[in-house]
Protein backbone atom coordinates (compact mmCIF):
# COMPACT_ATOMS: atom_id res chain seq x y z
CA UNK A 1 0.00 0.00 0.00
CA UNK A 2 2.81 2.43 0.90
CA UNK A 3 4.52 1.54 -2.39
CA UNK A 4 1.39 2.53 -4.31
CA UNK A 5 1.28 5.90 -2.53
CA UNK A 6 4.95 6.53 -3.31
CA UNK A 7 4.40 5.60 -6.94
CA UNK A 8 1.46 8.01 -7.14
CA UNK A 9 3.56 10.77 -5.61
CA UNK A 10 6.48 10.11 -7.96
CA UNK A 11 4.22 10.04 -11.03
CA UNK A 12 2.63 13.28 -9.80
CA UNK A 13 6.06 14.89 -9.65
CA UNK A 14 6.82 13.80 -13.20
CA UNK A 15 3.48 15.09 -14.47
CA UNK A 16 3.72 18.38 -12.58
CA UNK A 17 7.26 18.92 -13.83
CA UNK A 18 6.23 18.24 -17.41
CA UNK A 19 3.19 20.48 -17.13
CA UNK A 20 5.23 23.28 -15.55
CA UNK A 21 7.82 23.11 -18.30
CA UNK A 22 5.12 22.99 -20.98
CA UNK A 23 3.36 26.06 -19.57
CA UNK A 24 6.67 27.93 -19.37
CA UNK A 25 7.38 27.09 -23.01
CA UNK A 26 3.92 28.36 -23.97
CA UNK A 27 4.73 31.60 -22.11
CA UNK A 28 7.84 32.08 -24.25
CA UNK A 29 5.87 31.44 -27.45
CA UNK A 30 3.16 33.89 -26.37
CA UNK A 31 5.72 36.57 -25.54
CA UNK A 32 7.49 36.01 -28.84
CA UNK A 33 4.21 36.74 -30.64
CA UNK A 34 3.58 39.82 -28.45
CA UNK A 35 0.77 38.38 -26.30
CA UNK A 36 2.17 39.38 -22.92
CA UNK A 37 -1.07 38.81 -21.03
CA UNK A 38 -1.08 35.18 -22.14
CA UNK A 39 2.62 34.91 -21.39
CA UNK A 40 2.11 36.09 -17.81
CA UNK A 41 -0.86 33.75 -17.43
CA UNK A 42 1.23 30.80 -18.61
CA UNK A 43 4.04 31.69 -16.21
CA UNK A 44 1.52 31.72 -13.35
CA UNK A 45 0.18 28.37 -14.54
CA UNK A 46 3.72 27.00 -14.54
CA UNK A 47 4.20 28.29 -11.00
CA UNK A 48 0.98 26.53 -9.94
CA UNK A 49 2.28 23.20 -11.22
CA UNK A 50 5.62 23.76 -9.49
CA UNK A 51 3.86 24.58 -6.22
CA UNK A 52 1.89 21.33 -6.43
CA UNK A 53 5.10 19.41 -6.98
CA UNK A 54 6.88 21.27 -4.18
CA UNK A 55 4.07 20.33 -1.79
CA UNK A 56 4.45 16.66 -2.76
CA UNK A 57 8.21 16.85 -2.24
CA UNK A 58 7.68 18.47 1.15
CA UNK A 59 5.35 15.64 2.17
CA UNK A 60 7.98 13.10 1.15
CA UNK A 61 10.70 14.97 3.04
CA UNK A 62 8.49 15.17 6.13
CA UNK A 63 7.91 11.42 5.99
CA UNK A 64 11.65 10.86 5.66
CA UNK A 65 12.37 13.16 8.61
CA UNK A 66 9.84 11.20 10.66
CA UNK A 67 11.73 7.98 10.03
CA UNK A 68 9.57 6.63 7.21
CA UNK A 69 12.34 6.06 4.69
CA UNK A 70 11.47 5.71 1.03
CA UNK A 71 13.49 3.52 -1.26
CA UNK A 72 15.25 5.62 -3.87
CA UNK A 73 14.40 4.16 -7.26
CA UNK A 74 15.35 5.14 -10.78
CA UNK A 75 11.80 6.43 -11.19
CA UNK A 76 12.24 8.73 -8.18
CA UNK A 77 15.54 10.02 -9.56
CA UNK A 78 13.77 10.63 -12.88
CA UNK A 79 11.02 12.58 -11.10
CA UNK A 80 13.54 14.76 -9.29
CA UNK A 81 15.37 15.36 -12.56
CA UNK A 82 12.11 16.44 -14.18
CA UNK A 83 11.49 18.86 -11.34
CA UNK A 84 14.95 20.41 -11.45
CA UNK A 85 14.70 20.90 -15.20
CA UNK A 86 11.20 22.39 -14.92
CA UNK A 87 12.33 24.87 -12.27
CA UNK A 88 15.32 25.94 -14.36
CA UNK A 89 13.19 26.22 -17.50
CA UNK A 90 10.55 28.27 -15.65
CA UNK A 91 13.21 30.69 -14.41
CA UNK A 92 14.62 31.08 -17.90
CA UNK A 93 11.14 31.53 -19.38
CA UNK A 94 10.49 34.43 -17.01
CA UNK A 95 13.68 36.11 -18.17
CA UNK A 96 12.81 35.59 -21.84
CA UNK A 97 9.30 37.00 -21.37
CA UNK A 98 10.86 40.08 -19.74
CA UNK A 99 13.29 40.40 -22.63
CA UNK A 100 10.52 40.18 -25.23
CA UNK A 101 8.62 42.87 -23.32
CA UNK A 102 11.64 45.18 -23.43
CA UNK A 103 12.15 44.53 -27.13
CA UNK A 104 8.50 45.37 -27.79
CA UNK A 105 8.80 48.80 -26.15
Amino acid sequence: MEEDKNLQTIMGLIMSGGNAKGSAFEAIKAAKSGDFNLAESKLKESDKFLTEAHNSQTDMLTQEANGNHTEVTLLMVHAQDHMMNAITFRDLAGELVDLYKKLAN
